[in-house]
């Protein structure tokens, strides 16, 4: 039997191991005692959000130096915040006494017990990198949270491992809230099958009539070449159009065994279906990385981060928005559908069965043809028709001031400051009444703005300030005759004070606020994933910019979230007026994108239309409060003069020290405004002179702002 000595040695050495650190829950305790956000830990520790939050509720530990650093930080907020009743400086409890440890790469929860699962194993993520010392067969245990979170959404049963995994080569899918699946695939065709049959993937729908996400597997590039894929595809078309050829083995191999594709083919977001018997789907979403899946553009770093981070980020993008369907612009678009799905269960007066009718509010199953001047040049309503009578030009600003405008006073002021507004898509999406029936032909109507369309109109006649954009053209210059118009164009020109009077009019008689489920999920992901990265409605204006500052960098993941989120809005709207694409297209033939109910150029016009317009009436309203006028103007981003390098130099406030209603205003929801950039004024009058816009370099780096395309 063990000496008492020798036992107390042993305890020893093993204390010694690793620093102490106390429960997952008096960590949280302590911090919230001394008045710490997630945020700024994060901040301290050079770490991220979420793995401060992963500390909190015991899904990971931390490693050295940061486990020293952390534990040092714990130790002076006991001895300052103690628990009631307890001593000035509370025991320690050693971490692998309360869970086991995790890797700090690796952010998923650990259970407090095992639960039996279904057949496929779930399993905690290795100590170390090195995979081959992975058992080859793993005790299936449940590695989400015991206790969950008030906010956090409840699990579906059908799909108790998330929406999605990454597969890695050796057979690990990667879930959401740290989840690993052991994957047997080793072809395209068993990986259907294992997904549909035993991963437990998916997602419930967003709308009662509507249906459940399918799973997303994304691949990465070991695991696309284990399953047969090519590590990369080759070709000299753009991306998004390359395909695997119809004589591939793979492509083969899905369809020996029933397996369909849709039209996309197998490209970088391959879509593989059989037709649902009964209720139950059969189709699984595949991307892959290494075939640029995830656009630099829409998802910043987010194919060079590890597996179990990036189904972290798809993870939070499928909770926020909708789980992933292609690129963002598709996903946009999807995720209209699901919030507003075309069709809801009705019974027959006649039969008593039940059938599948309209659901108001929604946009059908039907494509519907546009109207002449809100078509394209090349669609087959313009050409079969021989249309000549002009088109909708509803567009983003791209617009710079004449330098012969500027003032020797703006001149002479030090800097040139950019204001971005915050998807101004979205904001312009709020409660917008679009027209949900087919167009209807008018001659000459009296104008109201409460009926969505397009106009034909003369606004020439109307002679504003030339120090400001035209609110009717994109371009920003005065019109020279009648033209087209969307609703809230000419609506703005009878806000200025114009009578208008239309020479004719495509309008719709059913109306509704299609969009607005989309704005409410869309807004709601935007501010939230802000709020994680430590950019929260309770800011003051100077707060906010010095958090805007930093944000992207107190977790990077979510930085990429919030990209997306945005690209999904301007890629959604850019998508209701898709052109045609690919070698295949042959002018004067429908192309695929118009057998959409969703392709719809005027609800497209009416989002710009309405953003412009609302762009323009802070442009004139700062121009009556501070006597000020822009430089230039590209989309969402407005330069204005300042004599200094902050907004806070220039916007409008109140003696109370509040922002004045009507101009710009700082702040992180949709349609408020954060700063874009600062340059010497000299820089952006250089600019000007060549004719080139300030916006679109004011960020530096030469930067571009997207036009929602």
């Amino acid at each position: 039997m063990a000496s008492e000595e020798e036992l107390f040695a042993n305890v020893d050495a093993l204390l010694e191991e690793e620093p102490q650190l106390p429960p997952p829950a008096e960590r949280a305790r302590l911090r919230e005692a001394a008045g710490i956000t997630q945020a700024r830990l994060a901040q301290a520790l050079k770490s991220t959000v979420q793995t401060v939050k992963n500390y909190e509720n015991g899904r990971s530990e931390p490693k050295s130096p940061r486990l020293e650093a952390y534990q040092r930080l714990l130790k002076g907020w006991a001895a300052k915040y103690p628990a009631h009743g307890a001593p000035a400086v509370p025991a320690p409890v050693p971490a692998a006494t309360s869970r086991p440890a995790v890797t700090e790469t690796f952010t998923g929860p650990v259970a407090s017990k095992p639960e039996a699962t279904a057949a496929t194993p779930v399993v905690q993520a290795p100590a170390t990198p090195e995979r081959s010392a992975r058992p080859a067969t793993r005790t299936a245990t449940s590695r989400r949270p015991a206790t969950k979170k008030a906010a956090a959404p409840a699990v579906d049963p059908r799909f108790p491992h998330g929406p999605l995994a990454v597969l890695d080569g050796d057979g690990s899918a990667y879930g959401v809230d740290g989840i690993v699946l052991d994957c047997p695939a080793t072809t395209i065709v068993e990986l259907v099958e294992w997904t549909l049959r035993e991963s437990g993937l998916g997602a419930p729908k967003l709308h009662r009539y509507g249906k459940d996400s399918d799973p997303l597997i994304v691949l990465t590039a070991a695991a696309a070449v284990k399953l047969g894929l090519p590590e990369r595809l080759e070709g000299h078309e753009q991306r998004r159009s390359l395909r695997l050829p119809e004589d591939h083995p793979v492509v083969k191999q899905v369809l020996k065994a029933r397996w369909q594709l849709t039209q996309r083919g197998f490209g970088p977001w391959p879509r593989i279906y059989r037709k649902a018997q009964g209720r139950e789907r059969q189709c699984v979403q595949l991307a892959i990385l290494s075939w640029d899946a995830l656009d630099e553009r829409s998802w910043p770093g987010v194919a060079e981060m590890e597996p179990a981070e990036i189904a972290r980020v798809l993870g939070v993008y499928a909770q926020r928005v909708i789980t992933p369907r292609g690129s963002t612009a598709v996903s946009g678009l999807e995720l209209m559908t699901a919030l507003r799905p075309p069709t809801k269960p009705e019974r027959d007066a006649e039969t008593g069965n039940w059938i599948s009718g309209h659901n108001p509010g929604s946009l059908g199953t039907e494509p519907m043809d546009p109207a002449p001047p809100e078509a394209t040049p090349e669609h087959p309503v313009v050409l079969n028709s021989g249309w000549k009578g002009g088109f909708l030009n509803e567009e983003a600003y791209q617009w710079v001031r004449s330098v012969d405008s500027l003032s020797d006073e703006e001149c002479l002021l030090p800097f040139a400051v950019g204001l971005d507004l915050n998807t101004a898509f979205l904001a312009a999406a709020a409660r917008l009444v679009v027209g949900l029936s087919a167009p209807d032909h008018f001659h000459a109507p009296k104008f109201n703005p409460k009926i969505p369309g397009s106009w034909l109109v003369d606004l020439s006649h109307i002679e504003l300030d030339p120090r400001l954009p035209s609110p009717f053209t994109p371009d920003g210059s005065r019109p020279t005759g009648p033209a087209w118009y969307q609703t809230h164009t000419v609506a703005y020109a009878q806000e200025l004070g114009y009578d208008v009077h239309p020479i004719e009019a495509y309008l719709r008689r059913e109306t509704g606020a299609y969009l607005d489920p989309w704005h409410d999920r869309l807004k709601n992901a935007y501010v939230d994933t802000l709020a994680d990265l430590g950019v929260t409605k309770d800011l003051d204006d100077r707060a906010f910019l010095a958090a805007m500052e930093q944000h992207k960098q107190v977790d990077p993941a979510l930085a990429a979230v919030l990209s997306a989120i945005k690209a999904t809005v301007k890629g959604g709207v850019g998508k209701l007026r898709e052109r045609p694409q690919g070698r295949h297209y042959k002018e004067g033939e429908r192309w695929p994108a118009l057998e959409r109910p969703t392709w719809r150029p005027d609800i497209r016009a009416a989002v710009i239309s309405k953003a412009r317009v609302n762009m323009h009436r802070k442009l004139n309203n700062m121009a009556k409060m501070t006597g000020l006028f822009p430089l230039a103007v590209l989309s969402d981003c407005v330069v204005y003069p300042s004599p200094g390098s902050s907004p806070l130099d220039f916007l409008p406030y109140a003696a109370s020290g509040k922002p004045q209603p009507g101009g710009f205003r700082l702040g992180p929801t949709p349609g408020l405004a954060k700063l874009e950039g600062v340059q010497e004024m000299a820089w952006a009058v250089d600019l000007m002179e060549k004719g080139l816009n300030p916006a679109r370099h004011i960020k530096g780096g030469d930067a571009v702002l997207d036009d929602g395309e």
